[in-house]
């Protein structure tokens, strides 16, 4: 399929790379293609970023069939920026495609279809230390029809948003909070896809730990409430005993590719890595032995966030041995790990996996 460029003529001031936060500030220009059953995708096109007309009825609002991907890209040079594994993100959107009753989609397509809107919006590619270009695809349902079945028509979309560092002084520690009354998932579920639904059905644990004075949710299985699954957005990881270890894929939780590209970067180095179930009373009771030396999530916002403190049933955990509470939670491996994979990301050193695909602009 030929992409139809049809240039804003309107174009927005671009921000200040120092007044960047996440997620809401857009560029000028937006991928939309559409779905009709008998004729398939169709009519892709990068247009001006704007809002759009969508019927009322439209079976995405009333029955919530919505996927959607993030990833980033990154300024390498004056005329070259990088992806960083997107060829995962679109086949784990097609995933998410598949389990929602979504039409897939072509994604060597998709991937020339992003790599062609970058090279017209390269220059809303912020260029400071730690900053990027958010990338975020989606999927949603358009038909207009009040009636339980899958939609026949849908719209594809990427939108672009320069973004600041997750951590604006480095890595900063969490405090989790551990949720053992509402779950968010189990298996046979929509917990291993990117949908919306997943996320809506967060809010109420992440509100829950907002209120207690913590900034993430630890999940646990949505069976027995004492197998670790998630934190918030992100994949989480435990250094027990100089092990690390990672609750497995079971599918309830999401197949993160930076939890992936952690995992190779890990084995490269020959440390130990254990995908396997972790309940909470075994992270207590390493902590109260001293084995628990590090504990921290990954993901594509943060890359690495490490975790201060862990609170479940009234029992705290204070992660990490420092007695300086400024660094307590950034373990040794934390900071390998973020600095490894940012210097990967942002093209400083080699990177000898294959992960990043680089793009000439000029």
């Amino acid at each position: 399929m030929k992409i139809e460029f049809i240039e804003s003529k309107n174009k927005k001031v671009k921000p200040d790379d120092s007044t960047l936060v996440f997620g809401t500030v857009f560029s000028d220009h937006m991928f939309t293609m559409d779905y009709d059953e008998g004729k398939g995708w169709h009519t892709p096109q990068i247009r001006p970023y704007e809002n759009i007309s969508i019927s009322p009825a439209a079976m995405v609002f009333h029955y919530g069939q919505s996927i959607f991907e993030g990833m980033k890209c990154y300024k390498v040079s004056e005329n070259e920026i990088q992806l960083f594994r997107p060829e995962k993100n679109f086949e784990r959107l097609n995933t998410s495609c598949e389990r929602l009753c979504i039409p897939t989609l072509d994604e060597k397509f998709m991937l020339e279809a992003l790599i062609e809107l970058l090279k017209i919006e390269h220059e809303w590619i912020p260029k400071s230390p730690n900053t990027s270009l958010y990338i975020r695809p989606f999927v949603f349902a358009t038909e207009p029809l009040v009636g339980v079945r899958a939609s026949k028509q849908y719209k594809f979309m990427i939108l672009l948003s320069p973004v600041g560092a997750y951590y604006k002084e480095g890595l900063n520690p969490v405090k989790i909070f551990v949720e053992d009354d509402y779950v968010r998932s189990v298996r046979g579920g929509v917990g291993y896809t990117k949908a919306a639904a997943n996320y809506a059905i967060s809010l109420k644990g992440q509100e829950k730990a907002h209120e207690l004075g913590y900034s993430q949710v630890l999940w646990l299985d949505g069976i027995e409430r004492k197998y670790i699954e998630e934190v918030g957005a992100m994949n989480v990881f435990f250094k027990i005993n100089g092990e690390i270890v990672t609750p497995e894929l079971s599918g309830s939780i999401l197949a993160g590719i930076t939890r992936a590209s952690i995992i190779e970067l890990l084995q490269s180095l020959g440390e130990k890595v254990t995908e396997r179930r972790v309940s909470i009373e075994e992270l207590f009771i390493a902590s109260e032995n001293g084995q628990l030396q590090e504990t921290f999530g990954t993901g594509t916002a943060a890359v690495v966030s490490p975790v201060s403190e862990l609170f479940w049933q009234d029992k705290r955990i204070v992660c990490g041995s420092s007695e300086n509470t400024e660094i307590r939670g950034i373990g040794e491996t934390s900071q390998m790990l973020y600095d490894t994979l940012t210097q990967i990301q942002y093209g400083k050193i080699e990177d000898k996996f294959g992960w990043t695909k680089k793009i000439k602009v000029n």
